[in-house]
């Protein structure tokens, strides 16, 4: 119990510790729908209190992809085009909308005074439309667990990149988005940007179309821009928090992010190398 309690605590601060509100800007930058007036505090406290559930997710669903894999050893691969395409191009448009509804507030504050510094450090500016997209997206990596069912019963390829970085990504944003820490407008509006993109390429290969290989290859070089920008983001802090300045940060979530963001860099350099440099067959048939 003590070794769990630990590592919790590690990853993690304790709610009862590090809860901070963060009031909404008024007047807000863009006029919110009717559905994004929500009760953030308590979306907030759910997550904070609910996020270990990724952890049992995450055990569930590497299991659910070896049986998987052992269920369709001696089937036929599904066709399962219609359905491939109207949820690629779902997520593409829930990705597109979702970051035409952020970008809006994370431009505002760029654009101020200080305001790559406040983009990371300092709690200010937020809006209701962002704060309701930002559990969305939260809620929208659980979703995207399921594309890995389609890679299974396609018999598709499934290389480790894949299935890590799903599974990661779900347990970092459930750890940060209740953490309400300005650095979450990059990590969410870097996704749904590449999103958009990825999954509208992906539904018009499910379509049977041959887009470009050089969008594809533009595709993964974003994805590690992504990688790229998010540990200098998370440096900065480091550096701003090491020079005892105050920074909107907890050292719990930058450990993490620094990790997760390194990790996922190694792995995409790696799989842009084989995929682009490498073996042109491989890439082909993933």
């Amino acid at each position: 119990m003590n070794i769990s309690n630990n590592f919790f605590s590690s990853v993690i601060p304790r709610m009862e510790d590090a809860y901070v509100d963060w009031p909404y800007m008024e007047p807000a930058l863009l006029e919110p729908f009717s559905f994004e007036i929500f009760d953030l505090s308590r979306s907030r406290k759910w997550f904070w209190q609910n996020w270990t559930l990724t952890l049992y997710i995450s055990v569930a669903y590497v299991v659910l992809i070896w049986l998987g894999q052992r269920w369709m050893m001696d089937r036929q691969p599904f066709n399962l085009r219609p359905l491939l395409t109207l949820w690629n191009f779902g997520l593409a448009i829930f990705s597109a909308v979702a970051f035409a509804r952020i970008i809006p507030e994370f431009a505002h504050v760029l654009h101020g005074q200080n305001g790559f510094h406040r983009s990371v450090c300092v709690r200010d500016a937020l809006n209701p439309s962002s704060a309701w997209w930002a559990m969305a997206f939260s809620v929208s990596k659980l979703v995207e667990l399921l594309d890995t069912v389609f890679i299974v019963l396609r018999k598709t390829p499934l290389i480790f990149l894949h299935w890590y970085h799903h599974m990661a990504t779900l347990i970092v944003c459930w750890m940060s988005y209740p953490q309400a820490e300005p650095i979450f407008r990059y990590v969410g509006s870097m996704n749904l940007f590449v999103h958009s993109i990825m999954y509208t390429y992906y539904g018009f290969k499910a379509m049977t179309f041959n887009p470009p290989r050089k969008l594809a290859m533009m595709i993964t070089l974003l994805q590690l821009s992504q990688m790229f920008i998010g540990l200098v983001v998370n440096l900065y802090a480091i550096y701003v928090k090491s020079s005892g300045q105050e920074c909107a940060r907890s050292d719990e979530n930058i450990r993490v992010q620094m990790w997760i963001y390194a990790s996922y860099l190694v792995l995409f350099v790696k799989y842009f190398y084989q995929s682009y440099f490498s073996s042109p067959k491989k890439f082909k048939s993933s």
